[in-house]
């Protein structure tokens, strides 16, 4: 039985993690070529599936969002309990999405619920309009996201979720959907191509409902989650100073050194500097949380894209810290002329 990966060393992950990294790649590359057009949503879904940071996709119906997350499981290898992918409405109970009640246990006076097959039990799930689900699935869904538990008669139990996809076709200003848009530190859209990109959309969209109807899926098992699992071990070892060995001094300097070596002053100040330009001049909100969950997803891509140290582009995942849908294309080409990309 191997060692499970939340106890494997620095050491023993280090003469993996190129490995690692190249079946992760080799898994972008053969997405992209399923799709028109995609890579960049793509790369944002690899760097939060390696943070475990959930990711909020938006678009209109037709745009590939459940095709992207299917095909993105499915180059994993996940089948079974493994993934979970449910629509919610107004009209979805909790039972649909963490189990019905075990009418047996309820007779002897527990309040159980049957998780089998259910969000309790997957490693990946995917929860499509995200946003229609009424007050009971919020507070649901804001438990799962926040703490990784549930309540079984009473009593937390963890989850065994590491990466949430939601999709939705707007974003709702309203004020008590406000937590749970502030659970999604990313929000990209994905955008439709028809309009310049007929040719290649009619190519890749028939021959994936070929590959539908012949049941053909050349994009599996590109990698595994446990690739993801163990990159981002490897990176939190890396941030909490593992690599230097022990006594070397407390924690809190551990992680400013590793924050000087692979996050250096210039590209940092850029990073607060462009945090507060959007925050007044773009209205965008940005939490105590989210400020620490925008470095680990930057310390992330870097690490998958470049072996760690943080480098000019890995900024660019400040382009999707809008939180509304007509605020998404200013802020990124705000965020781009800041930066100078493009």
């Amino acid at each position: 039985m191997s060692e499970p990966i939340d106890d494997l060393s620095f050491e023993e992950l280090r003469g993996e993690i190129d490995a690692v990294r190249e079946r992760i790649h080799q898994l972008r590359r053969r997405l992209n070529r399923l799709f028109v057009e995609k890579q960049e949503l793509i790369d944002v879904m690899c760097t939060c599936t390696v943070a475990h940071e959930p990711l909020l996709i938006v678009g209109t119906p037709g745009t590939a969002k459940s095709d992207l997350v299917s095909k993105f499981c499915e180059a994993l290898g996940l089948e079974g309990n493994d993934y979970f992918e449910y629509m919610l409405t107004k009209f979805t109970e909790p039972s649909e999405l963490i189990g019905p009640i075990d009418l047996v246990k309820l007779k002897e006076g527990a309040y159980i619920r049957k998780v089998q097959g259910k969000l309790p039990m997957a490693r990946i799930a995917f929860l499509d309009e995200i946003f229609k689900s009424n007050s009971a699935i919020l507070n649901t869904l804001l438990t799962i996201i926040n703490e990784r538990k549930f309540y079984q008669d009473g009593r937390p139990v963890p989850v065994k979720l590491k990466m949430l996809f939601a999709a939705t076709n707007m974003v709702p200003e309203f004020e008590e959907l406000a937590a749970l848009r502030d659970r999604f530190a990313l929000k990209i859209e994905s955008l439709p191509v028809k309009d310049q990109h007929i040719d290649a959309l009619l190519e890749k969209g028939v021959q994936n409902e070929l590959n539908k109807a012949l049941n053909r899926r050349p994009w599996a098992n590109q990698a595994s989650l446990d690739d993801f699992l163990k990159l981002r071990r490897y990176l939190y070892l890396l941030m909490a100073g593992v690599s230097e060995g022990a006594g070397s001094g407390e924690d809190e300097s551990r992680v400013q050194r590793d924050r000087e070596r692979y996050f250096g002053d210039e590209l940092f100040d850029l990073f607060k500097r462009v945090i507060r330009t959007l925050e007044r001049e773009n209205r965008v909100v940005v939490s105590d949380r989210k400020v620490i969950k925008l470095y680990q997803l930057i310390r992330a891509r870097a690490l998958l894209f470049h072996g760690g140290e943080v480098r000019l582009e890995d900024l660019s995942l400040l382009r999707y810290l809008g939180d509304r849908n007509e605020d998404f294309g200013a802020i990124r080409e705000k965020v781009d002329a800041l930066l100078r990309l493009g």
